[in-house]
């Protein structure tokens, strides 16, 4: 190849990616500014559809439905938090009925949009303590599975950490012995922490760059570690180790959905949402076993 159109060749390309970014930036923030179809996306940035869709997606991890539900979501929940009135709060949020809210994502609040304004009042939560290989972990369910695996050696802050995620939920403490549905999952639950292999169903609720951080840390063999920068370029997104990082850091489920096997480049241990010292203690067992 000649020289002078090898040289040519390179600043056009990385032109031709800046553009592509601005373009997606310019989505992004129509996005941000209220509710528009993927055609109208693409066209007011002279893209196909179908190459929006696909560039737009390796970016940022989501579709552009994607991102336009999880930040309508999170500006319901903002002002539920901040006590606006249920249904102002729906239709602010650009949710055109109290029926779109479902339909558009907001389901995953966990609970119907009122109670999670009202800190879960109306929710049953049962929860126990047990003592694990690891000391201390906080297991509490609703009538529809697991909502939180907290570890910590304080029962009391453990306590407050539920209490805070929901301050108006009618809280039981239980016996997890004899509690017929909180029982068993307890028990998986604590043979995952004792190092044990066990059956544990986990509803990963995310955005979908999240469900696939941690579907991808949950087929990480045990004793093995990955990098932030290998896990990224093994999903496809090889300048995502810092968005690898913060779906690693958002991972509420303790152990069972493994991001204490992430570790940095050189081999040092990075952040642990439970703490650095329980990271490096589950490595170290992994590893011996």
């Amino acid at each position: 190849m000649d020289k002078h159109i090898a040289n040519d060749a390179a600043p056009t390309a990385a032109s031709a990616t800046t553009e592509i970014a601005v373009k997606l930036e310019h989505v992004r923030h129509l996005l941000d500014d209220g509710e528009h179809s993927l055609e109208s996306l693409a066209e007011a940035v002279g893209l196909s559809a179908s190459h929006l869709q696909r560039t737009f997606t390796a970016r940022f991890g989501i579709s552009p439905a994607q991102y336009l539900a999880q930040r309508k979501l999170g500006t319901l929940k903002a002002a539920l938090r901040g006590g606006d009135d249920v249904s102002g709060a729906l239709y602010d949020a650009g949710y055109g009925s109290p029926s779109r809210v479902y339909e558009g994502g907001a389901a995953r609040l966990g609970m119907t949009p009122a109670r999670y304004r009202a800190g879960g009042a109306g929710e049953r939560i049962r929860w126990s303590l047990v003592d694990t290989a690891l000391g201390q972990a906080l297991v509490a369910t609703t009538e529809r599975g697991i909502c939180m695996v907290e570890l910590g050696a304080d029962g009391t802050a453990l306590e407050a950490t539920l209490q805070a995620e929901f301050p108006r939920a009618q809280l039981e403490r239980v016996d997890a012995g004899r509690d017929e549905f909180l029982a068993p999952r307890v028990r998986a639950v604590a043979e995952v922490l004792a190092g044990k292999r066990a059956n544990v169903d986990v509803d990963l609720l995310g955005t979908a760059f999240q469900k696939k951080v941690w579907d991808a840390l949950m087929k990480i063999p045990r004793g093995e570690t990955r990098s932030y920068a290998a896990l990224a370029d093994a999903l496809g997104q090889p300048r995502g180790a810092r968005a690898i990082a913060r779906a690693c850091a958002t991972n509420r489920i303790a152990i069972v959905v493994p991001c204490h096997r992430v570790v940095r480049g050189d081999g040092s241990l990075g952040g642990y949402r439970w703490g650095l010292p329980l990271k490096q203690a589950l490595l170290q067992r992994e590893r011996a076993a």
